[in-house]
């Protein structure tokens, strides 16, 4: 068998990078993408980095700075962003069948099995940063190493340095280079070290990649615990993670908005629990899972110090453990009606599914009907083919509302270029 060779591939800059690719006009114009309700930056291009703007600085912040250096701002335009984000995957499964979507930007590719076709490590790296360049016009960096820890460290040195024109091979450098390489890089900057890791690091005079590696796996184990341990043997070159082909159910499913206009009324608080409860049954019920309880949360706005503040959120435990849109929502109500207080101008509301477990697995009760949970599963199979053929929304609870004033901004969105016939990009 071959010894593992894993690439990192992530698109630069993906979002903005997404809304520049179909506009030339601001290719290289400072873009950046705001949040749900255009409230926080959440992508930025490299010009907008430049100027120091962190990632989830709240837009009004930072008006004054976008007027001075013409700042475009958009909207998150997510059905174009997922769309590009499928183009990406499905030419790097083509070109290299195992394959793991780690996230809508990134993928890693085992391609020990393949990479003698195109010449080498390197060269298939590069062949798949030009053809993703040619067939979807955006721009991605590949990075090679023995393990998927080295794969992230050697895509973060091709982001970060030009000498490697986006594609950068640990295999193929020699070791002494590769050394000097990890000396340069903060402990920090590698993957799966937070913050407060990289303090505790710091503080044990661990502060490079190359004083991670060389730490004693005894020593990484007893501080930190099995992850870090696993982390420094991967960084010396020992693969301790494979690709996961597929991702693992979550055990968790959050869904939360902040709103697009102030909302004071507790009908209009109903909507939106009843349209995020929703969407996080259909999430549920596409990992085959079911909650034994839901968490309902609602706050105001924390920018704005001089309006009463309240936040708060109540769990609320389902007597048996379900997938079943309705059981949901009707817990989420209970819990919204426990915690609603009048007098507030609520900005944001979400639910949170919790005690995630396989529907396989369910544990069956004394008072379980079959009969009704048949005609459940029948019902929601009907509502989410629905809603998959003719479009998401299509089928729904009556009491999300029609058109609520609270829904989402999208004032500054971009065409759905990819997705909507009557949003085409335009060729004069």
């Amino acid at each position: 068998m071959n010894a593992p060779i894993f690439t990192l591939v992530d698109v630069n800059n993906f979002y903005a990078s997404c809304e520049s690719n179909f506009n030339p006009a601001i290719a290289n114009v400072p873009v950046c993408v705001l949040s749900n309700g255009e409230g926080c930056v959440v992508a930025r291009s490299k010009e907008v980095k430049a100027l120091g703007v962190k990632m989830g600085t709240p837009w009004f912040q930072i008006r004054d700075l976008a007027k001075e250096h013409g700042i475009i701002a958009f909207s998150s335009n997510y059905a174009l962003y997922q769309n590009m984000s499928q183009r990406v995957h499905s030419i790097l499964r083509d070109m290299s069948p195992d394959l793991e979507t780690y996230s809508i930007d990134e993928c890693f590719c085992r391609v020990d099995t393949v990479a003698h076709l195109y010449g080498g490590v390197d060269e298939m790296g590069h062949a798949m940063k030009d053809r993703i360049k040619q067939w979807t016009g955006l721009a991605v960096c590949a990075g090679s190493g023995p393990t998927k820890t080295l794969a992230k460290f050697a895509n973060f040195l091709a982001k970060k340095n030009a000498v490697f024109n986006g594609v950068c091979d640990l295999i193929s450098m020699p070791k002494p280079e590769r050394l000097r390489w990890m000396a340069g890089v903060d402990v920090g900057d590698v993957w799966g070290v937070g913050q407060r890791i990289a303090a505790r690091l710091r503080a044990m005079h661990i502060n490079s990649v190359l004083d991670l590696r060389n730490t004693s796996p005894k020593t990484l184990r007893a501080q930190f615990g099995v992850v870090m341990e696993r982390t420094g043997n991967e960084l010396r070159g020992i693969s301790c993670l494979g690709l996961e082909d597929v991702p693992p159910p979550r055990k968790q499913i959050i869904v939360s908005r902040s709103f697009g206009a102030v909302v004071t009324s507790f009908d209009e608080l109903r909507e939106s629990i009843v349209t995020y409860a929703s969407t996080a049954a259909i999430r549920l019920r596409e990992q085959g899972s079911v909650a034994a309880a839901i968490q309902v949360f609602v706050s105001t706005n924390a920018f704005k110090t001089d309006e009463p503040q309240y936040s708060a959120s109540h769990v609320v435990p389902l007597v048996d453990p379900s997938d079943d849109t309705r059981e949901l929502i009707a817990a989420a109500l209970a819990g919204l009606k426990s915690i609603y207080r009048s007098g507030y101008w609520y900005k944001k509301s979400g639910v949170v599914l919790i005690d995630i477990s396989s529907k396989e697995i369910r544990q069956r009760t004394l008072f379980d009907d079959d009969e009704a949970r048949d005609r459940s599963a029948r019902l929601m199979a009907v509502l989410d083919r629905a809603n998959c053929e003719f479009g998401r929304g299509t089928l729904t609870l009556a009491a999300a509302g029609l058109a609520p004033r609270w829904a989402l901004r999208f004032s500054k969105r971009s065409p759905r270029y990819t997705t909507r016939w009557d949003e085409l990009p335009i060729v004069k």
